[in-house]
């Protein structure tokens, strides 16, 4: 783990619809940023091409850097866009169909309409064999060879470039999934094997074959794209090793990331929400709301307790990643550890309409990088929320990214002029002002889905906004939702990538334990709990991490008797010696306890008197890098460049606004409205709030509350 002596530098690199945001860290913490337009032919060439101009601008070589940083969104792209590989699934006879039966549910309720988005295997690729066990492990029916072989040769004729094993009942008895993996690797050496035992050994069988599936189908896509991506860095120089940011808040090498690319569907924005813990952390804040707003898409989560949300209640697909325990079917079910993040179709580049009844619509859809808003005069036509924002005076109606993006104010209020004005019968402004308020009414259904969907009250949190246009939108956002504080990093467009260079390797593992509480068997438990430890300190061994420095949090999922779902509850103890970690009766009932008051939380309701299950063991490790915390003193140079008509809605009409830097924030809070302006966002504190500055050069905006 000891880099040799001229390596010291990390570099993180985030990849976004619109920007690719490119952080370079010293040793000591402070950092310096780049946004470069995302490359959409080959995302590796933005990040490569960024990293080489940093490099220059800092008169340094490829060699300074010891260790690459990445967050994607490729993964998640394939499967929206329908781009993965072509997959075949081996599955037990009467079981091909699981994928198309799904839950039976749906999330529009009264919508006679609603098609879920299609299998990724189509049908005549879901191949039986005959085989089965019964739901303790024990085999009814030996594996019968003859039926792989059978379902091999119709892969073979199918032209599968990757397969997803999935037996039933397997996750209690891996072995007919072991043959038949040996036989798939000796007659397709070539395809990208998925197998459930290695990627999910947990009850529940749709959601198993699911996540085994979209582990196959984006896998062979994963592979190319991390070799690819680190052969052009060592083009240019850069032969540090690569690790990739995890769904879960982590980061994995690139080695475990191709075996396992499910692992990063949700690898950029979790990063921002592991900078915004960390963060938070330093600020000695306990509940936080996450708000990120992008180019594509705008993303929420929380910090509670001071401790990230994860859940395992997943679903992507059909242009949104959701995740909840009462609205399924929209999307594939992906049942691994994930930061609880929400995700709407609702960025920047979120085109502008009106639909044939009238009524102004923004998103889902994206003008992305290519040709980006009208405002950037690369031949886009249609308006997007960014052209609503130069309309309305909110951003600079020049530049953005300190000049690496030209926009054309004319071009923006152009589009909104044809898209929404005249249509709607209104002035530029007027619809500019509608497109803004129709955004956040959108993206405060993210915060809702994170907050008061979960039982949570969004007054008792503060708002944490990132993204290159959050900080635009943060506080009407919060004045809606009755949240008195927002703070805005330094560096806030490029906040991801920050948070990328902040995460500690880390692995999660699962295995299924269904007992009654009341008659559960410690030692049984207490066996099931090594085994998954001695899992965990394989994983870290096999990334050159010393298990006995890792730090160990032991989790279980129980549910009321009779109940379909559980909830996740933190089990006492990990000391880092098994022996002492046992855990006996009364550290079990501690483990019960806790899962009626999240109960109660969750749902409103608890009930002590009625039996308990354990369902599922869970067991992380996460090795504690002990980085400086970063700063960037570049980020906050500047002086106030003047003033501008800025139009705050049509109750309260134009005002002349002072346009200002970061640095011209003191500790004393400035009335708004301001517009603060630097490199990767701007920051809007409109009338009615006051901002300032803090120790650590976050901006502060305070609202008032009615």
């Amino acid at each position: 783990m000891t880099p040799s002596v001229n390596r010291t530098y990390r570099l993180g690199s985030d990849i976004g619809g619109t920007f690719t945001d490119l952080v370079l860290i010293s040793p000591d913490g402070r950092y310096t940023t780049r946004k470069v337009s995302s490359t959409v032919d080959d995302y590796s060439r933005g990040i490569a091409e960024g990293a080489v101009a940093m490099l220059q601008e800092l008169q340094m070589t490829g060699d300074s850097i010891r260790e690459v940083v990445h967050g994607t969104t490729i993964a998640t792209n394939a499967i929206l866009e329908n781009k993965g590989a072509k997959t075949a699934l081996i599955t037990t006879k009467g079981f091909r169909d699981v994928l198309e039966l799904r839950r039976l549910r749906v999330p529009e309720l009264f919508s006679l309409n609603y098609t879920p988005p299609p299998p990724l295997v189509e049908r005549r690729l879901r191949l039986e064999v005959d085989e089965r066990l019964a739901a303790d492990g024990s085999v009814i029916t030996e594996l019968d060879i003859a039926s792989v072989n059978r379902a091999i040769e119709r892969i073979k004729q199918g032209g599968a470039e990757a397969v997803a094993v999935c037996l039933l009942h397997s996750y209690r008895n891996g072995e007919h999934e072991e043959r038949i993996a040996e036989l798939v690797k000796e007659a397709l050496p070539e395809v990208y094997l998925s197998v459930s035992i290695k990627v999910l050994p947990e009850i529940r069988e749709y959601e198993r074959t699911s996540t085994t599936v979209v582990n196959a189908y984006i896998g062979p896509l994963v592979n190319r794209y991390i070799r690819a991506l680190g052969t052009r860095l060592k083009d240019v120089g850069i032969g540090a090793p690569i690790r990739i940011m995890q769904s879960n808040g982590g980061v994995m090498s690139a080695a475990a990331a191709a075996e396992t690319p499910a692992q990063i569907i949700e690898s950029g924005p979790a990063a921002g929400v592991v900078g915004a813990h960390r963060l938070a952390g330093r600020l000695g804040l306990q509940n936080v709301i996450t708000f990120d707003m992008g180019g594509t898409t705008a993303k929420a989560s929380i910090i509670e307790d001071g401790g990230r949300s994860l859940t395992t209640e997943y679903e992507v697909g059909a242009g949104i990643s959701l995740s909840s325990r009462l609205v399924k079917g929209r999307g594939h079910a992906l049942k691994l550890p994930v930061i609880d993040i929400s995700e709407v179709g609702a960025g920047g580049g979120s085109i502008v309409s009106v639909d044939r009844g009238g009524a102004l619509k923004v998103g889902p859809e994206s003008a992305g990088a290519t040709p980006g808003p009208a405002c950037y005069g690369a031949g886009g036509t249609d308006a997007t929320i960014t052209d609503a924002n130069v309309t309305l005076g909110y951003i600079n109606p020049g530049e953005l990214a300190g000049g690496a993006v030209l926009l054309h104010a004319d071009l923006a209020r152009q589009a909104i002029r044809t898209s929404a004005a005249e249509p709607l019968g209104m002035s530029e402004e007027e619809a500019a002002s509608g497109v803004f308020a129709i955004a956040n009414v959108t993206m405060i259904r993210a915060i809702k889905a994170v907050s008061t969907y979960r039982g949570r009250d969004p007054r008792d949190f503060t708002m944490l906004a990132f993204g290159g246009s959050g900080p635009v939108h943060a506080a009407e956002i919060a004045r809606s939702l009755s949240i008195r504080q927002v703070i805005i990093p330094p560096a806030p467009g490029v906040f991801s990538a920050v948070g990328l260079l902040e995460a500690d390797p880390e692995y999660h593992f699962v295995q299924t334990f269904i007992s009654a509480a009341h008659s559960i068997d410690p030692a049984a438990i207490n066996r099931a709990y090594r085994g998954l430890r001695k899992r965990a300190s394989q994983a870290l061994e096999a990334d050159a991490i010393i298990p006995d420095d890792a730090e160990w949090v032991r989790q279980a999922d129980l549910r009321y008797s009779g109940q379909a779902y559980e909830l996740t509850v933190d089990v006492p103890g990990v000391t880092g010696d098994d022996e002492h970690d046992d855990l006996d009766d009364r550290a079990l009932a501690e483990v019960v306890s806790r899962f009626h008051h999240e109960h109660e939380r969750t749902y409103g309701h608890m009930s002590e008197t009625d039996a308990v299950d354990f369902i599922n063991l869970r067991y992380s490790a996460r090795f504690a890098t002990n980085s400086p915390p970063p700063h960037a003193v570049a980020n906050i140079k500047g002086k106030s460049s003047g003033e501008r008509r800025v139009y705050f809605g049509p109750e309260t009409g134009h005002i002349t606004t002072p346009i200002m830097a970061r640095s011209g924030l003191s500790e004393s809070p400035l009335a708004g409205p301001l517009i603060i302006e630097e490199y990767d966002a701007t920051t809007v504190v409109p009338p009615g709030t006051s901002a300032r500055l803090d120790a650590a050069a976050n901006i502060i905006i305070d609202i008032e509350l009615d």
